[in-house]
């Protein structure tokens, strides 16, 4: 009788965290930044149909880098969560951080029991009534979440955008600002990226109750042309 092939337990965790992040950091980058009336959702997408940055519920959004249809089933199953949550209960109960927790144990299960990882990095914002309020939960591939205070990146070279992005961030920015401070990171000092290379979209206290708003090409553009 033949032995059974033996892998060590740390070995096939390293080798399953090696192929997610290869496969994240193949994709484009995205940035959320806290600005004075919200935050601001802006992703590195030349595709006008595939989206990266969606609504989930009245004042939370989703984003996510990676395989596509993989975060997408992730957007799908959030959505649903929170609206049975909201209709079982109340609107108010669904919030980013128990959604957040559902990504995680998902992620988790997945990382831990399947061959394959999932090749993905999530985004759970919510906008509060006051800027303190505010949540941000980065998801990683093997369900880890860390809550984020003024800005996050996901995905690509997300850790030299986030030293960028450090760099010129300031507490209280505009909408301008913020989206002007994101595109310049996420392009970094070698290259520039115009509306059409740009998804962004925002959860704003002004909007009402749905708090989502995704910005065209032609608000984009007038945006960044502006001194």
């Amino acid at each position: 009788m033949t032995m059974p092939f033996y892998v060590a337990p740390e070995q096939v965790m390293k080798d399953r965290a090696d192929y997610a992040r290869k496969g994240i950091a193949r994709g484009r980058s995205l940035a959320a930044v806290v600005f004075n009336d919200g935050i601001l959702i802006c992703a590195e997408n030349p595709s006008s149909t595939l989206r990266k940055v969606s609504e989930i519920y009245d004042r939370i959004a989703f984003a996510g880098v990676g395989k596509y249809n993989e975060f997408d089933q992730l957007r799908i199953a959030g959505v649903r969560h929170a609206d049975l949550k909201g209709y079982a209960f109340s609107r108010e109960d669904v919030d980013a951080r128990s959604l957040a927790n559902q990504y995680a144990q998902i992620l988790g299960q997945i990382f831990t029991h399947e061959m394959k990882p999932m090749e993905v990095e999530i985004l759970v914002a919510e906008i509060g009534d006051d800027p303190d309020d505010n949540q941000l939960f980065h998801i990683l591939y093997d369900g880890t979440v860390m809550d984020e205070r003024n800005f996050t990146v996901l995905g690509g070279e997300a850790e030299a955008i986030a030293e960028r992005l450090e760099a010129s961030f300031e507490p209280g920015m505009t909408l301008e600002r913020a989206l002007a401070v994101a595109v310049k990171a996420l392009a970094g000092p070698d290259r520039e990226l115009s509306a059409e290379d740009l998804e962004v979209a925002t959860l704003t206290r002004t909007n009402g109750r749905r708090a989502f708003r995704r910005l065209s090409d032609d608000e984009v553009r007038g945006i960044l042309s502006r001194p």
